[in-house]
């Protein structure tokens, strides 16, 4: 595979996804760039925003097997990475493995769980490997979350901390569609949304592991010059001497963003990367590793209101 058919199928993957997820395109767009840069996503919406339909579509279209853990108080750790039980006709103990042995994982409304579960799903992230009673397990080469939480309600729930927070490549923020594209919805989709199998939705499964590891190899090979990786880093670095932010991302930011980069790129059939890329990656990759100064907090002033404000200021290479 060379450049112009990943291209091609990205393309087609993107035009599979979206005759389910309507009116969500960029957000198709990062939640692809992330699994081949082998990142995570934590997608932030209200209710019925088609998050975990997202997350099936992907799946589906990319031949991945799915799972969906739904998170809530009582949730241990237990549930969601398995638990070795013992087998009185062997004597020995036999794993039973949890959800997270998947392909995409979509933690359903992460900020339920309290943090031992959480920090459970976030190590296996972070090292795509699971420890039970002293046993490495790994996970598979394709493992991705999707993990989604709901601004709205606040009671009952254990918010992520910063540091576990930095395990996710980027940050989504998915809002109500327009209303031509609600209309849209209602007219041609309403029963595919209902359907739980995508193949009566008419999404066909295009790219297999092979594929995939292909693409991988195609996105290690992509070249980004000095002056795109200074680029980079001095973006990382003004976010923490900004007035209006109180903690500023850190290296694993700059190195997450060059990662996605690299993926964009690849996306576009090039293999070098642009300014272009970084700016359209960074308020995504950065909004969740940056936390607001009181003033700028009190003054109404958001994360990517600041990261956009902040890219201004930094001269683009020419």
């Amino acid at each position: 595979m060379d450049l112009g058919e990943f291209r091609n199928l990205i393309a087609t993957v993107r035009g599979e996804i979206g005759k389910v997820v309507q009116g969500q395109d960029a957000i198709i767009d990062l939640v692809l760039i992330s699994i081949f840069a082998g990142g995570h996503c934590l997608v932030e919406g209200p209710p019925g925003t088609a998050k975990t339909l997202l997350a099936r579509s992907v799946s589906a279209a990319m031949a991945l097997v799915y799972r969906r853990i739904q998170f809530t108080p009582d949730l241990m750790p237990g549930d969601v990475l398995g638990v070795n039980l013992f087998n009185f006709q062997t004597n020995q103990f036999h794993l039973t493995k949890g959800p997270v042995f998947t392909d995409i994982l979509l933690a359903d409304e992460i900020n339920r769980a309290p943090p031992k579960t959480q920090s459970a799903l976030l190590q296996a992230m972070n090292e795509r490997m699971v420890t039970l009673d002293g046993t490495d397990y790994s996970l598979g080469p394709d493992f991705f979350v999707l993990a989604t939480q709901n601004p709205i309600e606040q009671q009952g729930t254990y918010p992520l901390p910063e540091a576990q927070l930095d395990r996710f490549l980027f940050k989504l923020v998915v809002d109500f569609p327009d209303r031509d594209t609600e209309i849209a919805i209602l007219s041609k989709h309403a029963k595919q949304a209902l359907q739980s199998d995508m193949r009566n939705a008419g999404i066909r499964p295009l790219v297999t592991s092979g594929a995939l590891a292909e693409g991988r190899a195609l996105i290690d090979a992509i070249h980004l010059d000095g002056t795109i990786l200074t680029y980079v880093v001095d973006l990382v670095r003004a976010t923490r001497s900004d007035a209006d932010i109180l903690y500023g991302a850190s290296t694993r930011a700059a190195d997450a963003l060059a990662a996605a980069v690299r993926v964009r790129a690849a996306f576009e059939g090039r293999d070098y990367g642009l300014p272009d890329d970084v700016q359209a990656l960074l308020v995504p990759a950065l909004r969740h590793r940056i936390i607001l100064s009181p003033s700028a907090e009190i003054d109404g002033r958001t994360p990517d209101e600041v990261l956009r404000n902040i890219m201004n200021r930094v001269d683009a290479p020419r």
